[in-house]
């Protein structure tokens, strides 16, 4: 694949408001709850101190929050923002996560480190080889619909184990074990055949990231976001040897 990479920072669907509410009011009951088990007192543990930084609300924003935070981290100078008492007392009552990581399940890619976030900012989506199936799908649409999430980043990275194994089991014809064939089944579509060797393994990383891209792009609720301007979903690659995060287009 020759396609050039970029650097991270690019240029309603019927959901009732009573269904939204409900959830919502669902989500902060369980949260308060959860408080109250514990014994800690939301009251008194919240300091009179700035909580979480504004957030992004545009894709453009969300895009340009997260390459400045991927530059902080493979700079060494992180932030490592929204983690106070009062960020944790403020997200009790609710969230609002300006980007969400559709990631592989990889212990060298956590999101919320390569782009330098914090507690609220991000919500994590993760599957081998960002594999999707419907407990993926519903995670990415509840994020984009009820939270109203305005960017949606689909994150491959370097040296992918679940890639790898894909392309080396169709090479070979044999079969993953158990319900790791079903990863290398959904990955084989794209497989980049132009290739051979390692750089088969590396075009098809970035060949993956593009084809799960444009399956979420065509879930009918997404697409309706995506052609109102409310939503953005890219495509992105984290490299293990700089740790720079790049677009894939």
């Amino acid at each position: 694949m020759n396609t050039p990479h970029r650097a991270v920072g690019l240029k309603p669907t019927a959901t009732t408001p009573a269904r939204r509410t409900l959830l919502r009011a669902g989500l902060t009951g369980a949260a308060v709850l959860g408080a109250a088990s514990t014994g800690i007192s939301t009251a008194s543990a919240a300091p009179a101190a700035t909580a979480t930084r504004p957030r992004p609300t545009t894709p453009a924003a969300a895009l340009r929050e997260l390459a400045a935070g991927n530059r902080r981290w493979r700079t060494f100078r992180e932030q490592h923002p929204d983690e106070t008492s009062a960020v944790r007392t403020e997200l009790t009552s609710g969230q609002h996560p300006f980007a969400l990581i559709l990631g592989c399940i990889d212990s060298r890619v956590p999101p919320e480190l390569v782009f330098d976030q914090g507690l609220g900012d991000l919500m994590t989506v993760r599957s081998g080889g960002e594999v999707l199936d419907e407990a993926v799908l519903g995670s990415v649409a509840y994020g984009v619909l009820e939270l109203d999430i305005p960017l949606v980043m689909v994150l491959g990275h370097q040296s992918c184990g679940a890639v790898k194994a894909a392309v080396e089991s169709d090479e070979s014809g044999e079969r993953l074990p158990a319900h790791i064939q079903y990863l290398a089944d959904q990955i084989k579509p794209a497989i980049d055949r132009g290739v051979a060797g390692d750089a088969r393994v590396d075009a098809t990383i970035d060949a993956n990231v593009r084809l799960v891209r444009s399956r979420l792009a065509a879930e009918p609720d997404l697409a309706a976001k995506v052609a109102g301007g409310q939503l953005a979903i890219v495509g992105a690659r984290y490299e293990l040897n700089t740790q720079r995060v790049h677009s894939i287009v």
